[in-house]
């Protein structure tokens, strides 16, 4: 798109749509006998990256929740809090908490410690997960995915409303006027919900009134707008304001000086980590022209140099009706520690004055 497009775009903007990163922690490809070494190495790298990212001024930062080898987000809260000490003013996020596998007291309990050592800077984004590793880890069942998921989803809420709560469920002790502490800075700590295409999970949302997270890794990111008509019209007719229904749009992406280069620099390791991930959901290995149809003008890629960057956040942004974030994931295409530097480096100087300038 050349700049006559750009500017039909920022025209057309009328708010400001943040803009940060979601890790899942990945970790480095390593020998046995060296991996503990390695991965201690690699979380501080990442907590680099944090602050990074609050210097150059991003607006948030997420980490992930897994409980795969290939990822070091298991206790995510731990590495968030780590990152609220290191930090001053980036708002800081699960993306997300696996919430059916999770007792909810102690999830609000450890993001409102977060909230607290942040000065007022923690949010929690809930959602079933893309993995299910965390069902037997913690003798769930799976017939119960989206039954445990709603029951935590209404404790959780009731919580951040209520100091003092009784609650009554079918898969957690009830609780009888029990006080649940610490409390958080903020007077309400903000709660969004992780969603993937499932048109159920888009109507919950809305007919709670909670922020939407769109996790948008493949295909054309403007077929998801359906999907969110229905969240906005849920929302509005469970009497939401408009204000409070955001859209956040969380893609794989990366910038780089050069946008030949950055897809060149993205695709190895994108198309190792997702022909392994394939293999067990029973797609196709990917391949070169699969992701180059990925990162065209509709595709969901969001991978290139800052301004084609962010032409496609705010293309993406108009074709769903308008976004309030943006976060990119970078991490699961096993590019190095300086070239994740660079890449917040250039969302800070460049794609966010471009985005929102």
């Amino acid at each position: 798109m050349g700049i006559f497009g750009f500017e039909r775009f920022k025209i057309k903007r009328r708010k400001v749509i943040e803009i940060g990163i979601d890790s899942f922690a990945s970790a480095p490809a390593s020998n046995d006998n060296d991996r503990a070494l390695d991965n201690s190495i690699a979380l501080g790298e990442l907590l680099e990256r944090i602050e990074l990212a609050d210097k150059v001024g991003l607006h948030v930062f997420g980490l992930g929740e897994h409980y795969r080898k290939e990822f070091l987000d298991a206790a995510s809260p731990v590495i968030i809090a780590a990152a609220a000490a290191r930090t001053k003013k980036i708002r800081l996020t699960s993306a997300v908490t696996v919430l059916s596998a999770a007792d909810p007291v102690r999830v609000f309990q450890s993001f409102a410690t977060i909230d607290l050592i942040s000065k007022g800077r923690a949010e929690i984004v809930v959602g079933r997960g893309s993995f299910i590793e965390s069902f037997p880890l913690f003798g769930l069942n799976l017939q119960d995915y989206d039954a445990l998921f709603a029951e935590k989803l209404d404790l959780l809420l009731q919580i951040r409303e209520n100091e003092v709560i009784s609650w009554s469920g079918q898969f957690r002790p009830e609780l009888k006027e029990q006080a649940i502490y610490p409390r958080p800075l903020q007077n309400r700590m903000p709660v969004w919900l992780g969603v993937g295409g499932t048109p159920a999970s888009f109507i919950r949302a809305g007919k709670l009134g909670l922020p939407l997270m769109v996790a948008v890794i493949g295909g054309e990111t403007h077929r998801f707008r359906p999907l969110i008509d229905l969240y906005r019209e849920a929302g509005a007719k469970a009497g939401h304001s408009t204000e409070n229904l955001k859209v956040g749009l969380h893609s794989l992406g990366y910038v780089g000086t050069n946008t030949e280069k950055a897809l060149d620099d993205y695709y190895p390791g994108y198309a190792e980590t997702f022909t392994r991930i394939g293999k067990e959901r029973g797609w196709q290995p990917v391949t070169r022209y699969r992701f180059d149809s990925q990162t065209g003008p509709l595709g969901a890629l969001v991978i290139g140099d800052p301004e084609s960057v962010a032409e496609k956040i705010l293309r993406h942004s108009e074709a769903l009706g308008g976004i309030s974030r943006f976060t990119f994931q970078m991490d699961s295409a096993g590019l190095t520690h300086q070239q994740h530097m660079k890449a917040i480096e250039l969302i800070g100087e460049k794609v966010i004055p471009m985005v929102n300038g």
